[in-house]
């Protein structure tokens, strides 16, 4: 029986793995708010369908689907893709799925962080959000395993672990006025060492321009594998993102990781930015639910935001010129894994986010939990 544990998981020998760590699963949502996803979702769901098919070639993976959508989404994805009932607010399960932990005997836990839509009542992106607040515990119950309540709101998107005991993280994002402010930075940092089983917090002032979710580190930097990072770059000092980018690295190059080591940062040349069209912004319901998206607005595009599978990488492609080269920088930095781009994940910006954001990857113990 999975139980929920009181103590803190940097006591009971836990920690947040990398990201590149072996995965025992990926789980998604399916979307379907159609004041969120444009066409009732439609274009969306078949981006959904690419990106499970690709990572199901690398490690199982879950689709959570309403039940309303559940005959739907078992339709359209693969067989070998599980599909399950669960409720919903919306399908963001990086940031509303558990942080797993493992320890060195092999055991696996997560850790529930307290989730608010990005901003709650306070320039949140959507309302309610109590369902999504539940993913994480019923993720962990399907998995039987044990439970650790963080007493902060964060997401994983906001978030790059090491494995090691390094944290990168933005002060736009979790100690944004609409999350943690009111704790401080002293206490933040804290809580973040307490439930991520680590040692030191590297703190970034801002991410991307035009991100939706408050500065989440996985549009602007990356471990890929202790001690390196690869980063979202422009030459371009024109860039509204330029001076972002070389704040980012100047951090990054002038700091040290929990181990002592400097870090090697790779630069990524990112996309050119992207608008929302008239006809975009016509498929979407209106209403006071969810953030109003209209014709015109910026978009925050990012190749950082891709899946690390066992051994596949699942990147977004724009149409861009830079989709190849930046396809090539992963090639050269994962090179026992198959780097698959998926076509068309602008559907998945329209929505606010991109790959990273809709897989919560599961990480892998050495034995069963009893």
């Amino acid at each position: 029986m999975a139980r929920t544990i009181t103590s803190i998981p940097l006591q009971d020998g836990f920690r947040c793995p990398g990201e590149f760590e072996t995965k025992a699963g990926c789980w998604l949502g399916w979307p379907e708010r159609t004041d969120v996803w444009r066409n009732g979702g439609k274009p969306a769901q078949k981006v959904w369908v690419a990106i499970a098919s690709a990572i199901a070639r690398s490690e199982p993976v879950t689709v959570c689907a309403s039940a309303g959508q559940y005959a739907n989404a078992r339709a359209m994805l693969p067989s070998q893709v599980r599909v399950l009932e669960m409720t919903v607010n919306d399908a963001w399960f990086r940031d509303t799925g558990p942080a797993w932990l493992l320890n060195e005997q092999g055991e696996v836990r997560g850790v529930d962080f307290q989730f608010n839509a990005y901003g709650g009542l306070d320039s949140g992106i959507y309302f309610p959000w109590d369902r999504d607040e539940q993913i994480a515990h019923k993720i962990l119950e399907v998995e039987n395993t044990d439970r650790y309540c963080a007493p902060i709101i964060a997401e994983m998107g906001g978030i790059q672990c090491d494995g090691e005991g390094t944290v990168i993280t933005t002060e736009q994002c979790l100690l944004n006025t609409n999350r943690n402010a009111h704790l401080g930075k002293e206490a933040v940092t804290q809580h973040l060492l307490d439930y991520l089983g680590a040692s030191k917090v590297i703190w970034l002032p801002r991410g991307c321009k035009f991100d939706e979710t408050d500065g989440h580190i996985d549009d602007l930097a990356c471990f890929v594998r202790p001690g390196e990072v690869v980063l979202q770059w422009t030459d371009d000092p024109e860039d509204p993102q330029h001076e972002i980018y070389q704040e980012a690295y100047d951090i990054l190059s002038s700091t040290t990781d929990a181990r002592g080591r400097r870090l090697k940062i790779h630069k990524m040349q990112a996309p050119a930015a992207l608008i929302w069209t008239e006809a975009e912004a016509a498929g979407l319901d209106h209403g006071d639910a969810a953030l109003s998206r209209v014709a015109g607005t910026r978009i925050c595009a990012s190749y950082i935001n891709y899946y690390v599978g066992n051994n596949v990488v699942v990147v977004p492609e724009f149409g861009d010129p830079n989709d190849l080269p930046a396809q090539q920088l992963l090639a050269d930095l994962f090179p026992q894994h198959q780097i698959i781009g998926i076509p068309n994940t602008r559907e998945i910006l329209l929505g606010g986010g991109n790959i990273a954001c809709i897989t919560s990857p599961q990480y892998a113990g050495s034995r069963r939990q009893p």
